[in-house]
């Protein structure tokens, strides 16, 4: 059974928009929130940990 969860930094103030994430051993996928059964996307856990990592070193204006 995978255990869905939501951004903390999701809230009201953003219209809820945002998109869950699972995880299991092998991978990692992501559905969006307002629409869960309309699918998912699944990557292997560590090119989802490299795109993570390489938003996190991405500056902003």
């Amino acid at each position: 059974m995978e255990n869905w969860r939501k951004s903390s930094y999701s809230g009201p103030d953003d219209g809820n928009n945002c998109v869950e994430i699972s995880n299991v051993p092998t991978r990692i996928a992501v559905r969006d929130s307002k629409a869960p059964a309309h699918g998912t996307l699944t990557f292997r856990t560590e090119a989802f940990e490299a795109f993570v990592g390489a938003i996190k070193r991405v500056r902003r204006p």
